[in-house]
């Protein structure tokens, strides 16, 4: 009776030990923007454009002969953020929100197509990505890392 008693106890303290250390671990949460859809019609005039608020932080895009020259993350407190060019093959934000290129259907894909994504993280360290055709963009390729979906 003692020797499963102590058992019991130990595994309880293993299991609550290992979940402390898992959720030390989490990893940060990835937010998929359609930015296409965020630009809209700016698309059409030159200059700075903001194009998302999310608490602190302001999404602008530099929009120069209807291509995004360059994207902008500013903090209202720490300044500017540093922003990471992603690219992929896989659709990763739809019109109508987010959707993984995993649940897409045949009839939405395009053969051929890549997207470029500009991501900077947060204040609680989730990253945020928006998403653009790489037709939408001027300098497609330079600085662009590409995309492993977690």
């Amino acid at each position: 009776m003692n020797h499963t008693r102590r058992l019991l106890t130990t595994g309880l303290a293993l299991s609550g030990v290992f979940g402390f250390i898992d959720a030390s671990f989490a990893k940060a949460k990835h937010h998929q923007h359609n930015g296409a859809k965020l630009v809209g019609d700016k698309l059409k005039s030159n200059g700075q454009h903001v194009i998302d608020k999310k608490g602190p932080h302001t999404v602008s895009v530099d929009i120069k002969d209807t291509k995004i020259a360059a994207f902008h993350v500013k903090h209202a407190n720490k300044g500017d953020l540093p922003v990471k060019k992603y690219k992929t093959n896989k659709k990763m934000a739809r019109a109508d929100g987010m959707q993984y290129a995993t649940f897409i259907q045949v009839q939405d894909t395009y053969l051929g197509m890549t997207y470029i994504g500009y991501s900077y993280f947060d204040d609680y360290g989730d990253e945020q990505i928006y998403w653009y055709p790489y037709d939408m963009i001027l300098d497609g390729d330079t600085g662009a890392v590409e995309y492993i979906a977690v």
